[in-house]
């Protein structure tokens, strides 16, 4: 391919190789250059263009693409029509995207005109989705260098295929122990359906038994006998060695372990087996939680009868961290025991009381004080400490009313912006060794020092209970327990909004406190709310 810069008379039947603006001419970059283009140039005052002018032996950028992609593509695979070099692959069914990296590895060294990229091998695609694409960089490629390339692919493994899900019906084994909630396994099993649902496959069975071998080996065969294509096993308790109670049972039965563990995180701890000709999984412990983890990327294969070897588990490991997990306690220059560990308590009192037609609630008296300084009371009667009180609205007048006591005020400017900017304030004023805080509304005054202490006690990094949250009949309340670990994410909050989200995000670093009465749901907005908390306390 000849390439540089020509007269416009020079440059008839070749493509342009930049887009050129001049005056009322708009000459795009790929133009193929005819006589009225030539004429056009002229007229507008260009002297010089670059272009590109194919030599014999060429193949043209759409035709060398186009070309290549039909080599490259395999089953379940339809390709676009080629335009400006490139030519995109697409999924004709949702399934698992096979890619032979080594394959395409050799035919990206071909020649640096010729690329081909993809999505990551085994990705789960859907109908529709781009899984590839082609693309000649320049505007020709020599022909040896094109047919080197369909050669390769052709001769290969089709190198990008779809595999259809295959696999329509699982068995779910849910094992059992002391502690374990309900709600847990339940969850599970409505995480696993949802898992599931992409692949168009469905829980046909599902049983529930003792954390033991044999108990599990007859929910194995159950299942199985159900109907069931695969098995999933979520042990309530992590399988820890090939002879556990889920290796065992799977034995049990006549199965066989493939391969325990993986260099995938979260995921480490999955056990892959078959029974009676048919997958098994056991699963990890993050299989539980709706987010992407090691568990996935095995899964999806299955549902689509791809063979899952040991060399392939093994391999997964570069790329395998998925994310941090929150749970997981984080360095620390000395272990703090847990009677050391330093909880600070953020007080929020900055609000403008909007709700309430005027009057500042937190002025209001119950028992002759105000109902921030009850609030603020019962956080220094706690073991939080240091307590830090967020200021705003009738700054004054509210720090008047915390007058002798042990906090530290902080005033926030911004607090007609909403809630999140007193949230910003308090965490920036924690000392820099505060271990969590618990973030306290001033305007719920029948919160007192014991429920604080239960959500202190709670707090447990240790065994992954990094934010603590009050309950009543399962309803979520305040104050909330927030490990330092998601300062960072709470000061990202914008406007006049909670953290209720991010309690959802994390859930697997949420530890529940049921909590009798309604002190943890019961704030104060409007006058009829102060009117009925007021009753009760007076009344108490």
């Amino acid at each position: 391919m000849k390439f540089g810069p020509v007269t416009p008379a020079e440059a008839l039947g070749a493509t342009s190789v930049h887009t050129i603006r001049k005056g009322s001419l708009v000459l795009k970059k790929g133009t193929a250059i005819g006589a009225h283009e030539v004429e056009a140039l002229k007229a507008a005052g260009v002297t010089e263009v670059v272009v590109a002018r194919l030599e014999p032996g060429d193949v043209s950028e759409d035709k060398a693409a186009a070309e290549i992609a039909t080599a490259v593509a395999g089953e379940g695979v339809s390709i676009d029509r080629a335009f400006t070099g490139r030519a995109n692959l697409f999924a004709q069914n949702a399934g698992v995207l096979v890619v032979e990296r080594a394959a395409i590895d050799r035919l990206n060294r071909i020649d640096e005109a010729i690329t081909v990229a993809t999505l990551p091998a085994f990705k789960p695609v859907v109908a529709g989705e781009m899984i590839a694409t082609v693309k000649i960089i320049p505007f020709a490629v020599p022909g040896t260098s094109c047919a080197r390339a369909v050669a390769l692919a052709n001769d290969a493994e089709p190198l990008v295929h779809v595999a259809p899900y295959r696999i329509r019906k699982v068995g779910v084994v849910s094992t059992l122990l002391p502690g374990l909630a309900d709600k847990v396994v339940e969850k599970t099993v409505k995480i696993t359906a949802d898992r599931l649902a992409p692949a168009n496959a469905s829980i046909v069975a599902e049983k529930r038994v003792a954390h033991d071998h044999a108990a599990v080996a007859g929910a194995i065969e159950e299942v199985l006998a159900a109907g069931a294509e695969l098995a999933i096993v979520f042990g309530a308790s992590a399988i820890a060695d090939r002879r556990d109670v889920i290796p065992a049972a799977i034995e049990a039965v006549g199965g066989k372990i493939e391969h325990f563990g993986m260099p995938v995180d979260p995921g480490n701890l999955i056990l892959i087996g078959s029974a009676k000709g048919r997958p098994v999984l056991g699963a990890p412990g993050c299989a539980r939680s709706p987010k992407e983890n090691g568990f996935d990327w095995i899964l999806m294969r299955l549902l689509a009868g791809l063979p899952v070897s040991r060399d392939d588990i093994t391999g997964m490991g570069v790329g395998g961290l998925l994310m941090e997990i929150v749970t997981r306690p984080q360095p620390r220059a000395e272990p703090v025991a847990i009677e050391g560990r330093r909880v600070a308590a953020i007080v929020l009192a900055a609000g403008r009381s909007t709700r309430m037609g005027g009057p500042n609630k937190l002025l209001a008296e119950i028992k002759g004080r105000p109902l921030v300084r009850i609030c603020v009371d019962e956080v220094l009667a706690s073991r939080a400490r240091p307590v830090v009180v967020v200021t705003g609205h009738q700054r004054e007048r509210v720090e008047a009313a915390l007058a002798g006591l042990d906090v530290k005020r902080v005033h926030n400017a911004n607090f007609a912006d909403g809630l999140s900017t007193s949230l910003k304030a308090g965490l920036a004023a924690l000392p820099d060794d505060a271990d969590a805080a618990v973030i306290c509304l001033a305007d719920m005054p029948q919160v007192d020092a014991a429920l604080i202490d239960r959500l202190v006690a709670a707090y447990d990094p240790e065994k992954g209970a990094l934010v603590v949250v009050p309950t009543i009949g399962g309803k979520r309340g305040n104050p909330v327990l927030w490990s330092r670990r998601f300062f960072s994410d709470l000061a990202k909050l914008e406007g006049d909004v909670g953290a209720r989200h991010l309690i959802g995000r994390y859930g697997e670093a949420v530890v529940e406190v049921p909590v009798i009465g309604r002190a943890a749901l019961a704030d104060v907005d409007t006058a009829a709310e102060l009117s009925a908390v007021k009753a009760e306390i007076e009344g108490a």
